[in-house]
């Protein structure tokens, strides 16, 4: 499933496809943008969508390998 921030915001339908998934996340943006500048909120945002990859990466299950032995 895609992230908030994985959604294209300049696209209408995926726009509105993530605002009916995450509901409360869009709202809470929403007062976001009225509260800060542009700037402020365009740095907040990318800070949000890199700190959402990171955690994505870090919670992917790592594959081990065995090593096996012949004897």
């Amino acid at each position: 499933m895609k992230s908030f921030y994985d959604f294209n915001r300049s696209n209408p339908q995926e726009r509105q496809q993530r605002n009916s998934l995450y509901p409360e996340l869009a709202n809470f943006h929403l007062a976001l943008r009225e509260e800060l500048s542009e700037e402020e909120y365009q740095a907040f945002y990318r800070a949000e969508k890199e700190a959402a990859r990171r955690q994505e990466v870090m919670s992917k299950p790592k594959k081990h390998k065995w090593i096996s032995t012949s004897y």
